[in-house]
């Protein structure tokens, strides 16, 4: 028999805010974090303007000294870890418990930074430290020395779906008897030139001067997504261990689907039919029917053909009852998070469902035929009961995941 997981802590640190009550004020008020980059001297640059983590505060979490042998993907993806942890009322650990972080690039800041270093003073003054402050695994396995997670401790690199996987897969480990709690998310942090400068010469990237018109899915004038970072992680639970301890509860995860285009490098295959699978099985794995969804938070990067491909997706899914369910990207209001980017994508969900608002598509003007969805254009109460969240990565990996609103009742 198949068991049921939930949702019982949140943990974030991200352009919207670094806690599940910055979120919820984002979401009523339709914050956009977009702004200039401050990380760096972007000043005659094509590309300005990033969704930023502001004020990170929140260091007095990590020891003084181990943060400086971290890259920032690490000590942003601790952080949003502890809380989560320390959100959930845990007390536990073991071997029984484990840990599910994914990262799409790693430590590209140290990267950056060591290869400065190096051509300018040689090899042999890299720091000993390199390795472990750029391998993309180090956000797992620091969050399990930190809190003695001794199950198993992953690390999913499936580029921008690395979040999405990490919690899917965490579900599906808890749901067939590997573990009781998972720790589980993403984290990135790639605001930086060579970042930057990267996915600039690939015309991924919005060149546009205007915040509030720079990242806008389904939008027609979309021209490339905005870079973000931060982290997302997320506690799930085993039902019957949360409620033994009393856990609060802000929903249940009943879906997973994961494809791959096997397509090209960084396009989207045409008509999004991996896409649409993906969701598909997260419904079936969740034994809902389309109809019985009530809200997409979409991947939405702003690009031509994501943006196309995923809106032809989910009019395949829901057919008839697409002009039913509501849908909207939150990164139009922070940017693109990379592999943290579900994660976090997730947790605005959950905040969302469990306060009864949808989230707004932020900047939304110009109607696009190709991507004619029931968008959310400004936040409204709205009790909804399923929600799905979507990622979609380079090399062609698709993911979705699906919640549902957390009733005493359903015990």
């Amino acid at each position: 028999m198949k068991r049921r997981v939930v949702i019982t802590g949140l943990g974030v640190v991200c352009p919207l805010g670094h806690n599940k009550e910055d979120l919820l004020e984002a979401i009523k008020s339709s914050l956009c974090a977009i702004g200039p980059i401050s990380h760096y001297d972007a000043s005659g640059d094509d590309v300005t303007l990033a969704g930023e983590v502001k004020e990170f505060k929140d260091k007095d979490l990590l020891d003084a000294k181990a943060a400086r042998r971290m890259d920032l993907v690490n000590q942003y993806g601790l952080v949003a870890g502890i809380k989560a942890y320390r959100d959930s009322g845990l007390t536990s650990s073991g071997t029984r418990h484990g840990v599910n972080v994914g990262s799409g690039i790693g430590g590209i800041n140290t990267i950056q930074e060591e290869s400065f270093k190096a051509c300018k003073s040689g090899f042999s003054r890299i720091s000993p430290f390199f390795i472990p402050k750029v391998i993309s695994n180090m956000v797992a396995a620091y969050l399990a020395i930190e809190l003695q997670f001794n199950g198993s401790c992953k690390c999913p690199v499936t580029a921008c779906a690395s979040g999405t996987d990490a919690i899917g897969e965490a579900f599906h480990s808890i749901r067939d008897g590997y573990l009781d709690v998972v720790l589980c998310g993403g984290a990135e942090a790639g605001i930086n030139p060579l970042a930057i400068g990267g996915f600039a010469s690939m015309k991924a990237l919005s060149t546009s001067k205007d915040p509030k018109r720079a990242s806008i899915p389904f939008d027609k004038e979309r021209s490339g997504f905005v870079m973000g970072e931060g982290a997302g992680i997320l506690v799930l639970e085993e039902l019957g261990h949360a409620l033994e301890r009393g856990a609060k509860i802000y929903a249940e995860i009943i879906g997973y689907g994961s494809t791959c285009d096997a397509g090209h490098i960084t396009q989207p295959s045409p008509g999004g039919e991996l896409a649409f699978r993906a969701m598909e099985m997260a419904l079936e794995d969740g034994g809902l029917s389309p109809e019985d969804l009530d809200y997409i938070n979409a991947h939405g990067t702003s690009t031509a053909l994501n943006d196309k491909t995923e809106t032809q997706a989910i009019k395949k899914l829901l057919g008839e009852h697409v002009k039913d369910v509501f849908v909207s990207s939150s990164k139009s209001m922070m940017g693109h998070l990379l592999g943290a980017s579900g994660a976090v994508e997730a947790i605005v969900t959950l905040v969302a469902m469990d306060q009864g608002i949808l989230p707004a598509n932020v900047g939304y003007k110009v109607a696009d035929e190709e991507c004619d969805l029931n968008l959310v254009l400004e936040p409204r109460n709205y009790e909804f009961k399923t929600a799905m969240s979507n990622s979609f990565g380079f090399g062609g990996h698709n993911a979705s995941i699906l919640f549902r609103k957390w009733e005493d009742s359903e015990i």
